[in-house]
């Protein structure tokens, strides 16, 4: 009897990549010949880019891929929605036409070949196999730092994530469905998986520089991201302004009382310094408690206005008859 080899989706948001998309596409293509040559996967199996309203050249490169060879695909997103949104579009707009999707940048630094272990892994049974990186030897100081910080903190503000993981992963066509019915705007894709459940594990790749290009992901994006995904999927930030507040105010009412004895005991209490340093740093932590409600309430009203998370512009051929 013959098995049913999966069909797969590889899903690439891109923007700005008109430097490195003509040097990975031939190597995601590759891939795909590899996994069909070894019986892994259907040859129907596609490459998925997702243009995320780049200015440069990207969607004219990606429909030039789809016409000379129709397993590159193309979706061209109204206007640039961030990297989390683009591969979104990907992932649930492939939903229904294959039966795994493995996303990853395009930029050629995470290892295409761990996509082969990838799916072996869901061969076994896995439905979402996550892309760690192994090591952050090639990284400077800095970056190692920021980075392995920066997934400490996730973990610590309550929000489930794969230490060293990004958004190189295989998901089934399974979860992808069940996935759909997260219907929040904020997204944060790599702490949301994790909620959705079913059998999962971790494919483990070493991680190369960038083949050409720049990084769209500088420090103060990494920080908007991190912050993004702390109050998009945890309220612990709230709970620690409510824990200082209440240490505050215990703090105030033993100088409230320390003050009153020493008036009736009759010594004058002196010092505007300390005074001043007392009512600058509560307003400080005041202003700061301030501005993270205000982050929570910002995200309250734009999820209920229920704007679309994303608008497809544009489509090559395959992807025109799917959607009819």
């Amino acid at each position: 009897m013959d098995v049913k080899m999966p069909k797969l989706y590889i899903v690439i948001p891109c923007y700005n990549e008109q430097e490195v998309l003509p040097i990975t596409a031939p190597m995601f293509r590759e891939e795909l010949r590899i996994l069909t040559d070894a019986g892994k996967i259907d040859p129907d199996s596609r490459v998925l880019f997702v243009n995320d309203g780049s200015k440069d050249s990207t969607w004219e490169i990606i429909q030039d891929l789809n016409r000379q060879d129709a397993h590159f695909q193309g979706l061209c997103l109204s206007r640039n929605r961030g990297h989390q949104n683009a591969l979104l579009a990907g992932l649930l707009e492939s939903r229904d036409q294959c039966d795994i999707t493995i996303s990853i940048d395009c930029d050629g630094q995470d290892d295409i070949h761990a996509m082969e272990q990838m799916v072996d892994e869901y061969l076994s049974g896995a439905e979402i196999v996550y892309g760690v990186r192994s090591s952050r030897e090639t990284d400077t100081f800095f970056k190692r730092f920021t980075a392995q910080s920066f997934y400490k903190l996730m973990n610590r503000m309550g929000t489930e994530t794969v230490y060293n993981h990004a958004d190189y992963r295989l998901v089934s066509a399974r979860v992808l469905k069940e996935f759909a019915n997260f219907k929040e705007v904020n997204i944060f894709l790599r702490g949301m998986f994790p909620l959705v459940g079913f059998k999962s594990t971790s494919v483990y790749y070493e991680r190369h520089e960038r083949l050409a290009g720049k990084s769209h992901y500088p420090l103060r994006k990494m920080l908007a991201l991190a912050f993004d995904g702390i109050t998009s999927l945890s309220v612990e930030p709230i709970r620690i302004i409510t824990g200082i507040g209440i240490a505050i105010s215990v703090i105030s009412f033993l100088l409230i009382i320390y003050a009153l004895v020493a008036w009736i005991a009759g010594r004058a209490v002196a010092g505007w310094a300390s005074t001043l340093i007392a009512v600058a740093l509560i307003g400080g932590i005041q202003l700061i408690s301030l501005g993270v409600i205000g982050e929570y309430v910002g995200k309250i009203f734009l999820e209920t206005k229920q704007r679309p998370r994303y608008i497809i512009s544009e489509r090559t051929e395959e992807m025109k008859e799917d959607a009819e």
